[in-house]
């Protein structure tokens, strides 16, 4: 059973949201809070699995609160955000959230994207999102890329190629395709790459293999563009 806490100031939308996911069979609504504050205390005191954080909120915002939430547990974070949100998106995954998800987004797109996210698979976010993170991650950061280069030396060459894959969308089942290796191989190598670049998980992994130049936004994955 997944444990979920729902961070949002307007009571509308945690109560929307926390029908929806209450529905679900493997789901179990543990808690709300109203502001980031109360969102960490709230997610230390009950553990949950994945946290839906809305980003603006009165007090402590949801980037900082996801900060503090990725920093002292073990929980994940699912951001809430609009289009006209980039930049607050950008800077919540930088502070550790597994992924996104705008507010508009249908029933069914909300309980898989909890699932998705607990599972570890963040970067399976709707297709809107996954351009979005794109278009994030185009933006240069200056004085970055050297250093994280140099974090990528500890992979090998495989774990390098499996990095940038993930990077441009492919699942696990598309990437054991692309390498010709079972979906098992490719787990193991997911895993061991995000150890050795001691990353939460594939949103994170995405972001640094952007940042580094590891793959640059716009090309393709042997010819293919991202998967939608």
């Amino acid at each position: 059973m997944l444990r979920v806490l729902i961070a949002d100031d307007q009571d509308l939308f945690r109560a929307g949201f926390g029908l929806i996911l209450g529905a679900q069979p493997d789901m179990e609504v543990v808690g709300e809070a109203a502001d980031g504050e109360e969102a960490i205390a709230a997610a230390r005191r009950l553990r949950p699995d994945v946290v839906l954080m809305d980003v603006l909120m009165p007090g402590m915002n949801g980037i900082e609160a996801t900060r503090e939430i990725c920093a002292t547990t073990a929980a994940k974070v699912l951001v809430l955000t609009m289009f006209d949100l980039d930049e607050y998106v950008y800077d919540a995954v930088r502070a550790g959230a597994s992924g996104f998800l705008l507010k508009d987004i249908r029933r069914d797109e909300l309980a898989h994207a909890v699932r998705t996210v607990a599972s570890g698979e963040a970067l399976l976010a709707p297709a809107a999102t996954r351009r979005l993170l794109e278009d994030l991650v185009r933006r240069p950061v200056h004085g970055v890329a050297p250093r994280l280069a140099a974090r990528l030396d500890a992979l090998t060459e495989r774990e390098r190629e499996t990095l940038r894959l993930v990077a441009h969308g492919l699942s696990n089942a598309e990437i054991a395709a692309a390498l010709v290796v079972t979906e098992h191989t490719v787990k193991t190598h997911v895993s061991r790459m995000l150890t050795k670049l001691d990353l939460r998980d594939r949103v994170q992994a995405v972001v640094l293999a952007y940042e580094s130049g590891l793959v640059v936004a716009g090309e393709s994955d042997s010819g293919d563009r991202i998967r939608e």
